[in-house]
Formats: structure tokens, sequence, C-alpha cells
């Protein structure tokens, strides 16, 4: 039987406190990777102050996602793939092995972004960087109390990225009338076509709130045993803050490099984010790119592990295997990145398009349970709004979804 929360004193506010901004902070941290940092600044490098309008239009794409995500798993109490073994016999499991998989390869980045934080950072060898972040990883999940010290890190470490971007922001002095014309007016440079535009809104949407990403957040909260119907307020206020943080980090960022370009500094096409730091701050620069760089990674590695395993575990899983299960997952990307030596880009890229595949997949999951089995979300009734808004974002991502695999397709004939 649910208690009052006057009824379960100051302390379970507390650490209710503690669990929502954890799982906000988790499914932010999450999205803010290696991948994030040099995506950005790329599509800022390319489209000018036209990007932000990009930007805008995949936080509210995110929104609508996130919020139909985390009320449906977050009311149900029940992970993605519980849900989906509920709806249709072995469904869940397949999610569950898609993005398994999409986790594995991408850790595999995410390390390989923490050695190269670690090197810009201290001059610390890639290699020896990303062992040492691994362990600090697995520390951490294997501490008595790693739901916690998960929670409090993923949250420190999200101030510091906002902090950090603040300061590069104020530094950079960009044009933010400019950016915040072209928010809703975008005019594009020459050269680029409304094509090129709607693939960069796409791959925004992707990087954000694809794959385990999607369900980073959502899984925590569930963790924390703060689910059921009486937390919907508190479920769909922190998953739409979630985007909000993971999109401020990003406009920052934008404006961070926006503002170097818009001096006429002649950025490196193959690493825009290191130059624009370098540019903005001198050598203190690259060492200020480096943290970024790090925590982004660090962070990553946090998120990608915890939301992996979770989906190859039930809450019935003991916290002894879960974390012999956290260890493995990280010793096992750790010793592919040692292997190759560096990210494997296609991997990466086969990665990225699985993770094309399977949110529409995911999103299906969800969608079904909302619209169809209401008895999974303990008779709560569903906002009629949502759904519909739900159901035509799940349309986009089967758009999305067709592209990724037909890029999976051309990669496949090209090897």
């Amino acid at each position: 039987m649910a208690e009052t929360t006057a009824a379960k004193g100051p302390t379970f506010v507390a650490t209710r406190r503690t669990a929502l901004l954890g799982a906000m902070f988790l499914m932010a941290v999450s999205a803010v990777g290696p991948g994030f940092i040099t995506q950005t600044s790329t599509f800022t490098l390319q489209f000018g102050a036209a990007f932000a309008c990009a930007i805008l239009i995949s936080v509210l794409v995110d929104i609508a996602i996130q919020l139909n995500v985390w009320r449906t798993l977050g009311v149900s109490g029940l992970y993605a793939q519980e849900l989906g073994n509920r709806i249709v016999p072995g469904l869940g499991w397949a999610l569950a092995a898609l993005i398994f998989f999409g986790g594995i390869v991408f850790n595999i980045g995410n390390i390989a972004g923490a050695g190269i934080g670690m090197n810009a950072m201290a001059g610390i060898d890639a290699r020896i960087g990303a062992t040492i972040s691994v362990v600090i990883a697995l520390l951490i999940f294997l501490s008595k109390k790693a739901g916690v010290a998960l929670d409090r890190i993923v949250v420190a470490c999200g101030a510091i990225l906002i902090l950090l971007m603040i300061w590069m922001a104020i530094t950079t002095a960009p044009p933010v009338g400019e950016a915040l014309r072209q928010t809703v007016a975008p005019v594009l440079p020459d050269g680029e076509t409304l094509n090129t535009f709607f693939f960069a809104v796409v791959t925004l949407i992707g990087g954000t709130v694809g794959g385990y990403i999607t369900y980073a957040g959502a899984h925590r909260l569930i963790a924390s045993g703060h689910t059921g119907p009486e937390n919907v307020s508190a479920i769909s206020r922190t998953s739409v803050l979630g985007i909000v943080v993971a999109s401020v980090i990003r406009f920052l960022l934008f404006l961070a490099i926006l503002g170097v370009i818009s001096t006429g500094v002649a950025l490196a096409a193959d690493n825009v984010a290191a130059s624009a730091f370098q540019a903005a701050l001198g050598e203190i620069g690259l060492r200020v790119f480096g943290v970024v760089f790090w925590v982004a990674a660090i962070t990553s590695i946090l998120g990608c592990t915890y939301t992996s395993i979770s989906f190859v575990t039930t809450q019935k899983t003991s916290p002894r295997v879960r974390a012999w299960l956290f260890a493995g997952f990280l010793a096992l990307t750790l010793g592919v990145f040692l292997t190759l030596g560096q990210a494997p880009q296609t991997l990466l890229i086969m990665a990225g398009a699985f993770n094309g595949a399977v949110l529409p997949l995911g999103f299906a999951v969800i969608l079904i349970a909302a619209w169809f089995r209401r008895d999974l979300l303990q008779g709560y009734r569903y906002p009629k709004w949502l759904l519909i808004a739900g159901t035509a974002i799940w349309l986009l991502t089967i758009y999305m979804g067709a592209n990724s695999l037909g890029g999976l397709a051309a990669l496949w004939s090209q090897g």
C-alpha cells in the first residue's frame, strides 16, 4: 500500500529528491558524451547560427519521447524489457538484445573519449587514461551504496559541465541576438540544404534519446522505487528537466563554438571542439577541453554501463550479481578498446544504425502499453493529447530508423 509523503517523513522526502535528481542527470549526462560534443561542434561549424533552430526542434521531439517513456515505465514500475515481455512474450528480450549490443559498442567509444580527455587534460597516454577512467567507474559500481554514489556523481558532473560551458560561452562572446533570431527563423549558409539541415536534426534526436539513452533515467527511477500513478507528476517533471539539462549544455556549447567562429578564426575540421577551446583560451583552453571531454566520457560510461546491464537483468537480480555484470561489461569494453587501440569507427556507425532501428521498436512498446494495456499501468488513465503527440513522433522515429538501416546496408556493402 502506498503511503503519503507526509507520513514517510523528511528522510523519505530527501531520498526521493536525490533519486529524482539522480535519474534526471543520469539521462542528461548519458546523452552528453564524446559524440555529443563532437556532433554539436561539427554542426555549429557547418550551419552557424542556424543550428540553433535544429537544437530547438530536437528538444521538442526529445521532450515528447521522454514524457511518454518515463510516464509509461514510471507508472508501471517495469523496465522496458519487462513491459515488452508482458505485451508479447520475448519482445522485451529482443529489445534488450539490440540495446545491449549497441551499448557495448558505444561504451568502447565512451572509453576512447575518456582516454582522449585525459590526454588533453593532463598529457596522460590515452590508453592509460582510458584504463584509469574504467577503474574509477568500476569502483563506483562496486561501492556499498552504488546507487546513491551514482546519483550524486552524475549530478556533480552535470553541474561541472554546465559551469564550464557557461565560462566558455561568456569568454567567446557569441552573437546571442543572432542565435536567438535564427532559432525561429534560420538562414542556412550557402551550400546547405533543407535535407542536410534535417539530417542534423535527426542526428541530434538520435544522439539525445537513441538506444540506451532513451531508458537511462527511467530505469534508474524504477530502481529507486519511486514509481506508480501517485508519482506521475514528479516523473513527468523530471523527464522534461532531464532533456532541458542536456539541451542547456548543448546550447551553451553551441554558443561557445559560435563565438569563436564569428571572430573568423579557422577551426580544425577534424577536431572542432578542441581547436575552438584552444582558440578562445589559449593553452589552458586545451586543458579545459580535456576536462569537458573526460567528464562527458566518464558520465557516459556510467550511464551506458548502468542502463545496458539493466536490460539483461530484472528487478529481482541481486546487487552482487549486478555488480559482477557491471564489472564484466566494463572489462569487456575496455579490453576491446585496448586491443583495437582506438574507437572502432565502423562498429560505432553500425551501433548508430542499430540505435536508429531500436528507437521505433522500443517506443512502440511504450505506446502499446499506454494505448491498450491500462492494466499494466495500475489503472492509470493516460492523457490522450500525450498519446497522440507520442504516436506522431513515433512515425518520425520510423523514418529515422529506415534511414539508419539504409546507412547500415550501405556500410555492409562497402565491407
